[in-house]
């Protein structure tokens, strides 16, 4: 199957998943890879699978869901390994385009100091690029990168990237407790991302088990320091975790609205306080939200902030 779906996105409304590289074919090996370690390791782009296998089995997904009554955003490059590791890659979204559904990558930028990556991925309308580090050590340790490739080239692939691309950019940040999770290289990875200047900077942790056992999600208290830091440099930032729930929906009910106000970005407690006024409710349903282990009480710089409970 090159082609599933379409499930449910935070990122993309429902997305039809093009899956155009085998599993696990990486030009990284990242530390919390829900697919477990990298099979194989490469940086040469080829040919994995036909172009016309793909377009018929995407194509053929389309018909089924249009016939079900489902719709679809995007068409979205998210396979079983990099898929800037295909060279088919510009001549496939090409193709898909006949489709009149906008096409998203997900990639790990690894491959970005390309001038050919570059002018394929120019090809989509929303591209997702990694920023896990912007320092060498910590990058080593989180990617485990193929042994040819270079951070700082790929830190300027990206900045080329994002002056020239005229789609939505969107990064996406996993923090690893221990790795990345500090004051200061937070602050150095929101630099380099206020330079980059995405749409969007998602910030994620891991929440299926990852390659290596001892990796651990940052707490908390980090993803809330993270998430002011960021802001400070950024139009729009957001969570993007495990949690399912309707994240920009707003129901009527006090206690789901608030779950997924708070799954997505923390509120500081004035932002709650008001959000309780409008609705008529009182400052009881926190304290019971947090008795109950969903909501968590945290604070940065003086401030307290109310985030959903992650773990």
């Amino acid at each position: 199957m090159k082609a599933y779906g379409p499930v449910p996105s935070r990122r993309l409304g429902k997305s039809l998943g093009i899956n155009n590289i085998p599993p696990k074919v990486c030009s990284y090996s990242c530390v919390y890879c829900q697919l477990g370690t990298t099979i194989k390791m490469q940086v040469s782009r080829k040919e994995f699978y036909k172009i016309e296998e793909i377009i018929k089995d995407a194509k053929r997904k389309v018909k089924e869901a249009k016939e079900n009554k489902e719709t679809i955003d995007y068409l979205s490059f998210v396979p079983d390994g990099e898929p800037t590791l295909d060279i088919n890659l510009g001549n496939e979204i090409e193709s898909l385009k006949t489709l009149g559904i906008k096409i998203a990558v997900i990639t790990n930028a690894s491959l970005i100091w390309r001038e050919d990556v570059r002018n394929d991925l120019l090809k989509a309308d929303w591209v997702s690029l990694k920023v896990d580090s912007v320092s060498e050590k910590i990058w080593y340790k989180i990617n485990r990168p193929h042994k040819s490739l270079k951070l700082e080239e790929i830190l300027e692939g990206m900045l080329e990237f994002a002056h020239i691309f005229e789609g939505e950019l969107a990064t996406e940040t996993m923090l690893i407790r221990g790795i990345n999770d500090n004051d200061k290289e937070v602050r150095k990875i929101a630099d380099f991302l206020s330079e980059l200047k995405p749409d969007k900077a998602y910030i994620s942790i891991p929440t299926r088990p990852p390659a290596r056992k001892e990796i651990m999600p940052a707490s908390e208290e980090k993803i809330n320091m993270a998430y002011q830091i960021f802001s400070n440099k950024l139009p729009k930032v957001e969570y993007l975790i495990g949690y399912e729930g309707n994240a920009f929906a707003f129901t009527g009910d006090v206690e789901d609205d608030l779950l997924s106000i708070t799954s997505v970005h923390p509120m500081r407690e004035e932002a709650v306080k008001e959000f309780l006024s409008k609705t008529r409710s009182d400052w009881s349903i926190i304290k019971r939200l947090i008795k109950e282990d969903k909501l968590i009480e945290t604070e940065y710089r003086g401030k307290k902030f109310y985030m959903r409970k992650l773990f």
